[in-house]
């Protein structure tokens, strides 16, 4: 059992106060899910669960976190980059408890996430392996300390819908507590029985949370039924007051005016006047007091608003992308700059043997695109999904027909980290412009804090959000998405959906998001060794 008790949790740089006595219990067979926007404390919840120190930096808190003796087992949202330098084998003997497996728990354990056991053991750096790959190996570390409490800040980002599959398995079947992040509506609905709803209401200044032992499914249904019945209970008060306050009104209006047509020879008919304003004004506090206590509209920190728009329809019969690769070659990022111009390495990535090695990852890709289709690629972690799409990307980015942008699994290799998310978007600097982007930023949950926050302060979700925003205000009519969806939070997602769906121009993708392929795409292919093979 691990308790946490009257929490409260302060950003040591804007003073914002992110969580605030919170106070919540897990026991053996919970699967509680932690919901809510980015930004909200939920990464940083886990954190201190497992160790504070890696807080300590950026929060400060008090509260009483009782852990009674527990084994926690945590599961970071990214990797640091000291931990990507080192090879596969040095991050997995970085825990002592690895070497107590044996080599048939390893191997088996590595085959159910569909991976090779010898993957354990080899030189490669951890960076350069898929981002699917590497949750895996972080799962696998994880694991080998027989925890008996499980902390997984986005276990489901990355990993390919096989092994999505395996981890609602997993977490279904574990009888230790398991306390995890996920934006993956699927995942939250086939698992999840304890909801944990962190929120920033009244623009980002006070905090709340919910917490709830009932489904996912069942929570957002009864949320909003709430909501709507407060509203509409709200909205009904309210107009019954302003109907007291109308015939108050004529009533005073009628009292007043008696009184000033009354004359000294009537003093009598005075004091009844005088008596019945009195009445009139303790009338008058009645109602102000019953609308003092009256239902308020419901607080809710409402979801993103966001349109994609594109700089023009693109008609039906344009050949938007027509590619046929021979061979897909693991690190061979020639000719696929993210801006367009020709460039011999992949930026921020680090050469891996792999790389030198230039392994075949699929034959004959043949890939065509026509109009406003809505693509996606599937398949396994480790496959080449990410290569073949910075390809598409390097071939469709310098087109003059067309209008692409591309949004990468790994959003630093196109944001600048020192600057402020202003900053990046603003091309002219000048004030009119800025108020248009802050505007912008607002619609998207910024606080004006984090509008001056450099970029690398930023969450994944925010980041995520800034490059959407770029690509909306570059007037793009080609999308090049790798997983869109990931980093936003289960309110926010289907926002996206909605607007990548209606959105006019072409999406040419990679998701392991299962709501967002049956809501958005057109056309799912599968990358296999042999090629693009199209899904039924």
């Amino acid at each position: 059992m691990v308790q946490i008790k009257h929490l409260n949790v302060i950003h040591k740089k804007d003073m914002r106060t992110l969580v605030e006595d919170l106070s919540f219990t897990l026991n053996p067979g919970d699967k509680a899910a932690l919901i809510g926007e980015e930004g909200n404390g939920k990464s940083t919840i886990l954190k201190l669960l497992y160790e504070d120190g890696l807080v300590e930096d950026y929060v400060e808190y008090t509260g009483e976190i009782i852990k009674n003796n527990e084994v926690l087992g945590y599961l970071a949202q990214e990797l640091k980059s000291w931990e990507k330098e080192k090879t596969v084998y040095e991050f997995l003997a970085g825990e002592p408890a690895f070497f107590d497996m044996s080599a048939k728990e390893l191997a088996l354990l590595a085959q159910r996430m569909g991976i090779s056991p010898e993957l354990l053991y080899e030189d490669r750096p951890l960076g350069s392996l898929s981002g699917g790959e590497q949750i895996k190996v972080q799962f696998i570390r994880m694991l080998s300390r027989r925890p008996t409490v499980l902390l997984m800040d986005e276990p489901s980002n990355d990993i390919d819908i096989e092994t999505l599959e395996w981890l609602e398995e997993f977490i279904n079947a574990c009888r230790e507590p398991v306390l995890y992040i996920s934006h993956d509506e699927v995942l939250l609905e086939r698992t999840a029985n304890m909801i944990i709803h962190l929120e920033q209401v009244k623009r980002k200044t006070q905090p709340r949370y919910t917490v709830e032992k009932t489904d996912y499914r069942t929570y957002v249904n009864r949320r909003s039924q709430d909501f709507l019945r407060q509203e509409q209970l709200a909205r009904k008060e309210r107009s019954e007051y302003e109907k007291q306050q109308e015939r108050f009104r004529k009533i005073q209006q009628k009292v007043e005016h008696q009184q000033n047509v009354i004359t000294r020879q009537d003093p009598h008919g005075g004091q009844l006047l005088k008596k019945k304003m009195h009445a009139v004004k303790a009338l008058e506090h009645r109602f102000e007091r019953e609308y003092a206590e009256r239902t308020k509209m419901p607080e809710a920190e409402e979801a993103i608003f966001f349109k994609l728009n594109g700089s023009e329809e693109l008609p039906n019969g344009k050949r938007v992308l027509e590619m046929y690769l021979p061979k897909l070659i693991a690190g061979d990022t020639s000719n696929t700059s993210l801006d367009g111009e020709p460039r011999t390495e992949s930026p921020g990535m680090p050469e891996s043997k792999e790389c030198k090695e230039g392994r075949v990852l699929a034959e004959n890709i043949q890939l065509n695109v026509n109009g406003a289709e809505k693509i996606c690629i599937i398949g396994k972690n480790g496959v080449g999904k990410t290569t073949l799409l910075r390809k598409i990307a390097g071939q469709l980015l310098p087109r003059r027909d067309i209008k692409a942008a591309y949004m990468p699994q790994n959003y630093d290799d196109l944001l600048r980290l020192p600057v402020t998310p202003v900053e990046y978007l603003s091309s002219t600097g000048d004030k009119e412009e800025e108020t248009r982007i802050c505007t912008w930023l607002g619609s998207l949950k910024y606080t004006a804090d984090e509008m001056s926050h450099p970029i690398g302060e930023l969450s994944g979700g925010q980041k995520a959000k800034l490059l959407l925003l770029k690509m909306s205000m570059s007037g793009a009519n080609v999308l090049i998405l790798d997983e869109p969806t990931r980093n936003f939070s289960p309110l926010s997602n289907p926002v996206i959906r909605k607007h990548l769906k209606d959105f006019d121009g072409a999406i040419i993708s990679i998701s392991h998001d299962r709501k967002y392929i049956q809501e958005v795409c057109d056309k799912v292919y599968r990358l296999t060794e042999k090629g693009l093979k199209k899904e039924a």
